[in-house]
């Protein structure tokens, strides 16, 4: 096997990308400025998910092993750099990318791990850089096991 460029070639710059357990074909990716992308077919072709939502910077995306169909994406990058972009939260998906919500954290603007309980998928934790540069409340790991509903501060200063 040889390493080939499969796309999205107007993604943009990237931080993640996740499969999908057993189903080897399928790959959610996330740009930095390009939203959420989905393959089904190996990188053959590349859907957009993310373009009817505010913001367009992905940090992390997870996809939960107990139902492929909830994905959820943290915004904002937190590869800190010039020009960074900043994001709104965490959103999910319950129907594989097809619909998102906005399901809190708003304040955190950069996020950049998402982690999904291997067998329950409301259960999550998230790395939030925060602002920048400078300080705010929504720095830390934080923690929901309701699926977002409220999310608890864990780790932090």
């Amino acid at each position: 096997m040889q390493w080939r460029q499969v796309g999205p070639f107007r993604g943009g710059r990237a931080l993640t990308i996740e499969g999908v357990r057993d189903e080897p074909n399928t790959w959610y990716f996330g740009a930095v400025a390009g939203g959420v992308w989905k393959t089904t077919d190996g990188g053959a072709n590349w859907i957009p998910l993310f373009d009817k939502q505010d913001i367009s910077s992905i940090g992390a995306i997870a996809v939960s092993q107990s139902d492929h169909n909830v994905v959820y994406a943290g915004t904002g990058e937190a590869a800190i750099r010039g020009n960074t972009t900043y994001g709104t939260g965490v959103y999910k998906s319950i129907d594989a990318g097809k619909t998102w919500k906005n399901i809190g954290l708003k304040d955190t603007q950069q996020i950049g791990a998402l982690i999904v309980d291997p067998r329950n998928a409301d259960i999550v934790l998230v790395a939030a850089l925060g602002h920048a540069f400078g300080p705010n409340q929504e720095r830390g790991i934080f923690r929901t096991s309701d699926g977002g509903n409220a999310w608890t501060k864990v780790l932090g200063k």
